[in-house]
């Protein structure tokens, strides 16, 4: 039987008695998950100076230099933690990169341009998968159009959606990134898809 791995609430604990490779391995752990999340709204403008890695390597630099803090005082579970942190970073080096000028806040208060590929791959796990070939036509004709009516939705609605089916993360997890209770996140996500299919709807000539 191989040994199991510790999870993040041992390697917590390990890293609050003050064990090296335990705080290493708490940042190593969730690498892939900050960089997916930071992918997903990467805007494509960046690309020639910097790519999603350089953010994550970033926000990791910043977690280390603020681990003990965090295990002080543990204002809320890790991983949300960790990637505000990512978020935070992305935020300082758009503007840093692409002259902007706004005010790190709430997420909801920052609004990103959605990359198309970001779209389509959203777009895709908001419909069910065809299985004959005229399934699979019927299945690109309707992602291309929930993709477009992302692009109308408004950032909040959005941005749930992307948090639950682009980077999955639990309601849980949402709701300690919002600030939000669990039942809220819900509603959100609720309205959000019942807004989604209303834009859908609003072409009388399309199914």
């Amino acid at each position: 039987m191989t040994a199991r791995e510790p999870d993040t609430d041992d390697l917590l604990e390990r890293a609050g008695l003050g064990v090296a490779s335990a705080r290493e391995a708490l940042l190593a752990r969730h690498r892939e998950r900050l960089h997916r999340m930071v992918a997903v709204r990467f805007d494509r403008r960046l690309a020639p100076r910097l790519d999603p890695s350089d953010v994550v390597q970033e926000a990791l630099l910043d977690a280390a230099s603020q681990l003990s803090d965090y295990l002080r005082e543990r204002p809320l579970p890790f991983y949300p933690w960790l990637r505000r942190l990512a978020w935070q970073r992305l935020v300082r080096l758009r503007q840093q990169h692409l002259a902007l000028r706004r005010s790190i806040g709430r997420e909801e208060q920052q609004a990103f341009p959605l990359p198309d590929e970001s779209a389509l791959e959203l777009a895709g796990r908001l419909v069910a998968p065809g299985t004959s070939p005229s399934n699979r036509l019927v299945r690109e004709e309707l992602r291309d159009r929930v993709r477009r009516a992302l692009a109308r939705l408004a950032e909040a609605d959005r941005e749930v959606l992307l948090m639950r089916h682009l980077e999955q993360l639990s309601v849980g997890e949402i709701a300690e990134v919002l600030g939000a209770s669990e039942g809220a996140v819900k509603m959100r996500h609720r309205r959000a898809l019942d807004r989604l299919s209303r834009l859908l709807g609003e072409n009388p000539e399309e199914p």
